[in-house]
């Protein structure tokens, strides 16, 4: 029975070790969770799309998140080599380097009227859900704690920091105003409160607003939601609408 006991306590330190080490090795990629897998490399006809302002309607999410998220969007839905994003932000400054063009102030050749394009897709999103952190059961085993009669130097301990987050997304048709998709992505993301960190994964910063959560569970949530809301996105929107 001894023998029993002096096994379980070596395995559980052992364990400890193996969370310390991991602890101290830096994570630039790590796996993605299973079932959260980004598109496949395409190199197909594109659709014209344009992103609205994100609502926010979570209670703990500040309404600065929105314009982050949608930056993030943006470059994701871009990267994928499926969308030509129109830049609606950016429209009134286009349309007055065009009036500059217009008046004969600025040399010939630049920028002519009449060249912007419109998108066939609108895509919006409201942030539903956000929970930056929850803390979950933990277990501890301190200095002078004992497993049977075998004696463990040292503390294994910690609560669970959990992160979730949840988007509703709609693709609408520009030219209708249909709602021709609609469906509700989300991301979780857990680790252990001053112990075992969280693996992070990704390409590209945190968008504006959201620096406060970087290497944090609510990092990896809101990753996985913008790759969700790229994949339902990219294959939701009918094929017709892949012509340019």
């Amino acid at each position: 029975m001894r023998g029993i006991f002096q096994y379980a306590a070596s395995a559980v330190l052992f364990a400890f070790a193996a969370g310390c080490a991991s602890m101290s090795q830096p994570t630039a990629r790590v796996d993605i969770d299973a079932g959260t897998t980004p598109l496949p490399p395409y190199s197909g006809p594109k659709a014209r799309i344009a992103i609205a302002e994100f609502e926010i309607k979570a209670a703990k999410a500040h309404r600065s998140i929105g314009t982050g998220l949608r930056e993030m969007l943006i470059t994701s839905l871009v990267n994928s080599n499926r969308f030509s994003v129109m830049e609606r932000q950016a429209l009134q400054a286009a349309m007055q380097e065009q009036e500059l063009a217009a008046s004969g102030a600025a040399s010939p050749g630049g920028v002519k009227r009449g060249a912007i394009k419109t998108a066939d897709l609108i895509v919006t999103a409201a942030v539903t859900e956000f929970e930056p952190r929850s803390v979950g059961g933990g277990s501890a085993v301190g200095a002078g704690g004992s497993i049977g009669s075998v004696i463990l130097g040292g503390i294994i301990a910690g609560s669970m920091n959990k992160a979730h987050m949840a988007l509703d997304i709609r693709v609408i048709d520009a030219s209708t105003s249909e709602i021709l998709s609609a469906t509700r992505v989300q991301g979780k993301a857990s680790d252990f409160a001053g112990g075992f960190g969280v693996a992070i994964f990704g390409e590209g910063a945190l968008g504006t607003g959201l620096s406060g959560y970087a290497k944090t569970p609510m990092e990896k949530a809101i990753r996985v939601c913008i790759i969700e809301a790229v994949k339902y996105i990219a294959q939701t929107v009918p094929a017709n609408y892949f012509k340019y």
